[in-house]
Formats: C-alpha cells, sequence, structure tokens
C-alpha cells in the first residue's frame, strides 16, 4: 500500500537524520500519513513535524524541511513532488509513473487485490442477529445482518480467519420461549375468542397462523426458528458457520451449572436476599448482578457468560458481538465477565441503534407495529436494502429512506454504483477481445484517468482501515466515490477511439475498474449487474 510506503519512507529518513545528529535520538512514534481535504495539497500528508518538534528542539518547518530534503534524495519513483507548509505539514505528491504502474498491479492481482495479511491468520468469532425465537425478523434485525455479514467478509479479506455465528436464546426456562408458550396455549384454549395484536405478548396475525396450524407452543416455535433460518439463508443470503442453541448446547450439556459453580469456587458470587450476586463491579462493571433469582432460575447473564466462555474455550483470538440497542446496558456485565475468566484475546462488543422508516412509526413489539425485514426485501430488492444499511455508522440512529430506495435513478446510490459497473460491461462487450494490454499505460495522463487511478489504489486501505475500526460505512462510500470517478472519466476520456494503443490502455484502465468496483459490492453482498 502507498500509504505504507510512505511512512517506511519517512521513518528511513528520520532514522538517517538521527545518525547525522540533525535529530536527536528518539522512539518514532506513530505516523499519521493522510489524504488532504483539499486535493490542492497533495495526495498524502503527513504532520511528522509537528509531533516530533517538541522532543526535537527545533521548528516543525525547520524539520519538515530537512524531511523533503531527505527524502528527495532518494529520489523514489513513488513520489513526483514534496512540499512543505506552514506549520509544518509535509504534502506528498503521486508520481505518474507510480500510477500509471499500479494498473499493472490490479489486473495481476485480479480479485486478490486488497487481500491483506494483517490479519496473521487470527481466529475471530463474529456473533450477530441473533433475534430472540419468537416472530419474524423485524426492521431492526436487518442492521446487525447486513453489518456483520459485511464486517467478516472485509475481516477475511484482511486475512483474519472469520466464523460467523447466529446465537439462539431458546432456552426453555427462558422469558421469551415462557411467554410465548404462554401465549400458544391461552389462544388454543380459547378459540372462540378474537385477540387483537399487542393484546397477548408477542401476538400477531402471524403467530396466529402459526397456532392454527400447529398446535403446540414446541411446534410453532420449532417453524418460527426454522422460518427465520430459511430467510436468511435464502433471502437474506447470509451463511453461518454455527447455530448455537441455548438451550441444546448450553443448559442440556450442563455448561451454565458448570460455570455457576466455578464461579461460586472462584469465591466471584455471594448471597443478598436470597439471590446469588456476582462480583462484577470488582472487575470494571458499574454494580454486581443477580445470575441466581430466589427463585433458583439463572438470569441471562449466567447463561450469557456461559456462552462466552464456550466462545473463549474454542479458541478465538478476537470475538466480536453485534447487539441490539437493548442490550446496551449489557456490555458492561459481559466485558466483566471476560476478565473474571481470565481471556486474554479482544473483546469488542458492537451496538446496533435503532432503525426507523423515513415518515413511518417507531418498531415496538408491544403495540404489534413490526415491520419485518422480509416486507423490505419485497419492497426494495437485497441489494438496495443491503447498501443503504450500511451507509450509515452502526452506533447512530437511522431512517430507511423508502422512497429514495425504491428511485430507479442517479439518486439512488445503488443505481448508480451499479451502473458504473454495468456500463464497464457494455464498453467491454463493444470489443472482441478485450485484454488487459500493459504496454501503452504510460498514455494515461488525462487528469480524469490519474483521478480515477488514485481512487482505485485507496481500496487495500480502505479493507486496513476498516477492518481495525469496523467503520462499515466506509466502503458504500468508497463504492460511490469510485462510481463518481469512473462516470467523470467516461465523460471525459472516450474509451475506444481511432488510437488504438490509447484504446487498449484505457481498456486496461476500465478493467482494473471493474476489479476493484466488483470486489466492493461482493465485499457489501451487492450484486455486480452487466446490463441495466
Amino acid at each position: 500500500m502507498i500509504r505504507e510506503e510512505i511512512i517506511k519512507l519517512i521513518i528511513k529518513v528520520i532514522k538517517e537524520l538521527q545518525k547525522e545528529e540533525i535529530l536527536p535520538d528518539f522512539e518514532i512514534l506513530e505516523i499519521h500519513v493522510e489524504h488532504p481535504e483539499e486535493k490542492a495539497h497533495g495526495d498524502w500528508a503527513t504532520n511528522i513535524a509537528l509531533q516530533i518538534a517538541k522532543t526535537a528542539k527545533k521548528s516543525p518547518m525547520e524539520i519538515a524541511e530537512n524531511l523533503k530534503s531527505q527524502i528527495s534524495n532518494l529520489k523514489s519513483k513513488v513520489l513526483e513532488k514534496i512540499e512543505v507548509v506552514k506549520p509544518g505539514f509535509i504534502n506528498f505528491f503521486l508520481s505518474k509513473e507510480y500510477l500509471q504502474g499500479q494498473i499493472k498491479e490490479i489486473l495481476k492481482q485480479k480479485e486478490k487485490f486488497g487481500q491483506l495479511k494483517i490479519g496473521k491468520g487470527q481466529k475471530v468469532n463474529l456473533e450477530f442477529i441473533s433475534a430472540n425465537p419468537t416472530g419474524q425478523l423485524h426492521l431492526g434485525h436487518g442492521r446487525g445482518a447486513f453489518f456483520g455479514d459485511t464486517l467478516a467478509n472485509i475481516l477475511e479479506k484482511a486475512g483474519f480467519k472469520t466464523t460467523r455465528e447466529y446465537y439462539i436464546n431458546d432456552a426453555v426456562g427462558g422469558l421469551q420461549i415462557r411467554t410465548i408458550s404462554d401465549t400458544v396455549t391461552t389462544v388454543s384454549r380459547l378459540p372462540e375468542v378474537i385477540f387483537t395484536p399487542g393484546e397477548l405478548p408477542y401476538y400477531s396475525d402471524y403467530l396466529k397462523d402459526k397456532i392454527s396450524i400447529f398446535k403446540s407452543s414446541d411446534k410453532v416455535i420449532s417453524a418460527i426458528q426454522e422460518e427465520n433460518k430459511n430467510f436468511i439463508e435464502n433471502k437474506l443470503k447470509i451463511k453461518f458457520n454455527n447455530w448455537v442453541s441455548e438451550e441444546k448446547d448450553l443448559y442440556q450439556k450442563n455448561k451454565v451449572e458448570k460455570i455457576q459453580k466455578w464461579l461460586d469456587g472462584k469465591g466471584l458470587v455471594y448471597e443478598k436476599e436470597g439471590a446469588k450476586w456476582l462480583k462484577t463491579s470488582e472487575y470494571g462493571d458499574i454494580k454486581d448482578w443477580v445470575i441466581v433469582r430466589e427463585t433458583g432460575e439463572p438470569t441471562y447473564l449466567l447463561s450469557d457468560i456461559a456462552y462466552h466462555k464456550d466462545k473463549f474455550d474454542r479458541g478465538f483470538d478476537k470475538i466480536i458481538n453485534i447487539w441490539g440497542a437493548d442490550h446496551q446496558g449489557h456490555v458492561g456485565k459481559i466485558k466483566a465477565a471476560a476478565k473474571m475468566l481470565g481471556f486474554k484475546g479482544d473483546l469488542d462488543i458492537l451496538i446496533s441503534q435503532i432503525v426507523r422508516l423515513k415518515g413511518g412509526l417507531k418498531l415496538s413489539k408491544r403495540k404489534g407495529e413490526i415491520i419485518t425485514l422480509e416486507n423490505l426485501i419485497d419492497e426494495v430488492g437485497l441489494d438496495v436494502a443491503r447498501f443503504l444499511y450500511l451507509t450509515k455508522s452502526l452506533n447512530t440512529q437511522m431512517e430507511f429512506d423508502l422512497e429514495l430506495a425504491k428511485e430507479q435513478s442517479e439518486k439512488n446510490p445503488v443505481y448508480y454504483v451499479q451502473y458504473a459497473h454495468a456500463r464497464i460491461c457494455s464498453i467491454l462487450r463493444k470489443v472482441k477481445h478485450p485484454t488487459s494490454n500493459i504496454k501503452h499505460l504510460t498514455l494515461l495522463n488525462h487528469p480524469s484517468e490519474l483521478a480515477l487511478i488514485k481512487e482505485l489504489i485507496r481500496f487495500p486501505e480502505i479493507i486496513e482501515d476498516t477492518s481495525r475500526d469496523y467503520q462499515i460505512q466506509r466502503l458504500p462510500q468508497y463504492a460511490i466515490d469510485l462510481a463518481t470517478l469512473f462516470h467523470q472519466f467516461y465523460r471525459d476520456c472516450r474509451v475506444i477511439s481511432g488510437d488504438k494503443n490509447l484504446t487498449q490502455a484505457r481498456l486496461a484502465l476500465i478493467l482494473a475498474t471493474k476489479i476493484v468496483l466488483k470486489d466492493t459490492l461482493d465485499l457489501m453482498g451487492i450484486s455486480a449487474p452487466k446490463k441495466m
């Protein structure tokens, strides 16, 4: 990646300046190299001179000039120009030769372009969706579903070994299962009574149909779980590696009982008011929490600890949980439990905030106002739904704009991006034997050509940054930016012309664009149409 190359150059010249005693010896801190907001300030910029000025006891401008001079002496083929601007920023301009050569690299690597090794094969467990098994997935579940699936793709691209996992809260003694069982029993015993959605917990027309078919609560619950699984796999196109049942995999295997005994044995539990409390406050949480009620029933916290112990035992280096907004208060408990259990890996818990339809109602199970995810997919299509869900940061509330989602024009960002791919395919169909001829890449000198190449080579950085901070919205924005620059290139530069050499060079450029654009869409689980 070009960012890494520039960072290595900076480190190299700092060490040289230290050897020459122009700079004193000090440990080189993290070096930030970023894209300037204004294009006139170069392709990359660093504030390293400002960072080390106090330690070096020199002005930032003097340090920046020294760094510039040393880097210029190296005569790197990557850089065309370096400039220093007040109060001490160093701006880097990439050379045309380097940019032209990157087309060759993309065409050579194809779909492996952007494949990184930063994950070093570490094992990641990514748990997402994990909806209560009491009804259909609703509008809110779509956010965690598409975010989790895309994050898994990105982590794999970055060199991690990712396991997608769905946790089914189906413990027989759990509140959701008991409540739905009571509802089924009530409705079955009073067949002549007309219940309305919301009158009984979890009661809806959907559940009413299930009760009329299956009669018993066990069969109703099994049918709901099976339908959700089929919907996720076949309609959402999300394939989980593991489906973990709270009842079968934890309770029936005595893992909940075992973790309770372990916590007791370690002196981490005390009794108060007839209940058993866990000393989570001693491990960073705001207070202690009940793990066994005065009735002797375990709380959700105890089974969740058992579940995480099971994850830890499976040898994952990193565990990522994506939970709904109603689980915000559960984060501290599980992080405290991880410390108790001595987990040495990373535990990241991401909270998915509320989703509303623009101009629609906030989701409310109690009022029966549930907008199902299946209804939404049927209305706008999977591609549009995935893209629009991913455009907002997970930790911010979002409105799903139904009118925009149904728009078949450039106003719709999904249409705009997919049309760029279809347009490339259309151009390539006009050429009998489109090849990635790289002999004439030096002819790519137009500003629109160079701008497109600069955007293409950002792709590996998008993968790296997103694999580190999980800001998935960076990916759809990159797709939009790439499509925009391709459309501008198409407007400014005729691909197929009387100049055969230039035609071959531009065909190579759009082939490289097709590779990166399709890979970007693939990571989001969105199709790359050849015609529109």
